[in-house]
């Protein structure tokens, strides 16, 4: 029958409860440093959330559309986008552009 000590752990003891410490440790140390990048990545985001938010007030409001053109300036370049087809200095598509421009 197997004596046993009472008393002080033997060397192999020791060394196991040398290796729960330290695991425990280093398991503790990198959930701290996790929560830590965390919070860190979450106040970047923040402050990137906030520096876009003050650039979007400090930007003016786009200017208003200009008013239509009296309904002659209208019938007068309509007629110049068709000369200009006509003579071949205009594709269809450039005319088509050109008349939705002008229509509005």
């Amino acid at each position: 029958m197997p004596l046993r000590r009472f008393g002080r752990p033997g060397l192999i003891g020791l060394a196991a409860r040398t290796a729960v410490v330290a695991g425990t440790a280093q398991a503790v140390q990198g959930a701290a440093a996790r929560h830590q990048q965390r919070g860190v990545a979450a106040a970047h985001e923040q402050a990137q959330f906030e520096a876009a938010r003050a650039q979007a007030r400090a930007t003016p409001p786009a200017p208003p559309a200009p008013a239509p053109a009296a309904t002659g300036d209208v019938v007068a370049q309509l007629q110049q986008l068709a000369a200009l087809r006509e003579a071949g200095a205009l594709t269809d598509e450039e005319f088509a552009a050109a008349k939705a421009r002008v229509v509005g």
